[in-house]
C-alpha cells in the first residue's frame, strides 16, 4: 500500500498507547535535533573569523612532513645524540656582560619558542612560514628544521624529557614529532574542533589517535590549556567566556571555577613556581604595557621574584612580583609585537624572546 493510503487508513484508526509515545517521542528529536544544527550553524558563522577559511577544492589531507638536519653528523665522536647536553656544558656561558647576547634570525617571524626540558641547551622555535626549527644556544645555529604545516605554527611544546614534542597550526592539524629523527609520530584533526565553536577540551591517546576524553564546560572558545602540576594531574583553561576552571584529568567535571565580573578574555595563563592554590588576586594588577589584540606570552621566573611580559609594541617589561611594580622596559623587536618569551632553568638572568620580526634574542 502507499504511504498516503496507510496514513489515512490510520486517521480512522486508534493507534495503541505505545505506538503514539514512539511517534511523539520521535518528533520531539527530530525537532531537537534541527533545532541543534541550527545553533551551530550559526555560532560556526560567528567564529568563522578566527581561522583561514577552507577554499573550494582545497585539500584537506595534511601535507607530507619532511625533516632537514643542517650539521655534519647527529652523532659525535662519544657516540652521543645530537639533542644531548653537549659534555662540559652546565647551562649558558656568558661571554659577554651586554644586554642583548645572542641574536637568532630565521627567515620568516617566530610566534613561540621553547626551551629544553631542565638544560636549556636546545631552543625549539615555531615559525609563521609553518616550520619547527631546534637551534643550538651555544652555536647559535639551527640544528633541524621541522616541515609539517601550511599554516603558521601557533603554539609547540616539548614533553618532560625533550624527546619528543607537539606543534599545533592554523591549518588545522597538531603533530606528534620524534626531536631526534624529525619523524611525525601522530597527526590529530579534530573537525569540531577546527571550526572552533564547540567549546571543548579534548584529550587524545597518542598510540591510538583516538578521543580519550572530553571536557565541555565552557561557553565559549578555549583559549588555553595549562597543566599545574608535575604528574599531570590537574590543568588550567580559559576562555573567551571570561571564565578559569581548574579541571582533575580524566574528569570531565571541573573541580573549581574561577570567575570575577573585573575578568577580561585571558588568552594566555603562567603558572607561578609557588602555586598551590587558585584563586583571584585582586590587588596582584601590572599595569603599563599594550598588548590589545595579541596574545603576548608571560613568564615567571624560576625564583617566583620576577615576571617578564611582551608588548604589542614590541617591548618587554620586567617586574617585581610581590610589589607588581615595573622594574625595567626595554625595546626588543621591530615590525610587530614581542610575542614570546621563555625564561632559562639553569640561568635564573638569562631570557629569550621572539617576535614577528624573525629575530629570536637571549637578553641578560
Amino acid at each position: 500500500m502507499a504511504a498516503d493510503s496507510v496514513t489515512a487508513v490510520e486517521a480512522d484508526v486508534e493507534l495503541h498507547p505505545r505506538i503514539k509515545a514512539e511517534r511523539e517521542r520521535g518528533l520531539v528529536e527530530s525537532a531537537d535535533d534541527c533545532k541543534k544544527k541550527r545553533f551551530d550553524l550559526m555560532v560556526e558563522r560567528k567564529m568563522a573569523h578566527l581561522l583561514p577559511p577552507r577554499l573550494e577544492g582545497e585539500n584537506p589531507e595534511a601535507v607530507e612532513p619532511t625533516t632537514v638536519f643542517h650539521q655534519h653528523k647527529e652523532i659525535d665522536y662519544q657516540g652521543r645524540l645530537w639533542i644531548l647536553l653537549p659534555s662540559g656544558v652546565k647551562g649558558v656561558d656568558p661571554l659577554d656582560t651586554k644586554k642583548i647576547m645572542l641574536v637568532l634570525c630565521p627567515k620568516s617571524g617566530v610566534h613561540c619558542i621553547r626551551l629544553f626540558p631542565q638544560t636549556g641547551h636546545l631552543l625549539l622555535s615555531a615559525g609563521l612560514d609553518g616550520s619547527c626549527k631546534v637551534w643550538s644556544v651555544q652555536q647559535g645555529q639551527v640544528m633541524r628544521t621541522y616541515n609539517g604545516h601550511t599554516a603558521a605554527v601557533r603554539d609547540v611544546q616539548f614533553n618532560n624529557d625533550g624527546t619528543k614534542f607537539v606543534s599545533v597550526s592554523f591549518d588545522r592539524y597538531l603533530r606528534l614529532w620524534d626531536t631526534e629523527s624529525g619523524k611525525v609520530l601522530g597527526t590529530y584533526t579534530p573537525i569540531d574542533m577546527c571550526r572552533c565553536f564547540n567549546n571543548k577540551v579534548v584529550a587524545y591517546d597518542a598510540t591510538t589517535g583516538k578521543i580519550t576524553q572530553e571536557y565541555n564546560h565552557h561557553l565559549a572558545p578555549v583559549n588555553t590549556i595549562t597543566f599545574v602540576e608535575d604528574n599531570g594531574t590537574k590543568m588550567v583553561t580559559s576562555s573567551d567566556d571570561k571564565k578559569v576552571l581548574v579541571w582533575e584529568w580524566d574528569i570531565g567535571v571541573p573541580i573549581k571555577y574561577i570567575s570575577d565580573p573585573t575578568m577580561h578574555s585571558m588568552p594566555l595563563i603562567t603558572m607561578h613556581p609557588t602555586g598551590e592554590r587558585y584563586s583571584l588576586q585582586h590587588k596582584k594588577k601590572m599595569e603599563g604595557h599594550n598588548t590589545a589584540g595579541y596574545a603576548c606570552d608571560i613568564i615567571v621566573s624560576p625564583d617566583g621574584q620576577f615576571v617578564c611580559s611582551r608588548d604589542a609594541d614590541g617591548k618587554i617589561c620586567f617586574w617585581v612580583f610581590k610589589k607588581t611594580r615595573m622594574l625595567q622596559k626595554y625595546h626588543a623587536h621591530d615590525k610587530g609585537p614581542a610575542i614570546g618569551v621563555v625564561w632559562h632553568p639553569v640561568e635564573p638572568s638569562v631570557v629569550f624572546t621572539c617576535g614577528w620580526d624573525g629575530v629570536i634574542k637571549m637578553w641578560q
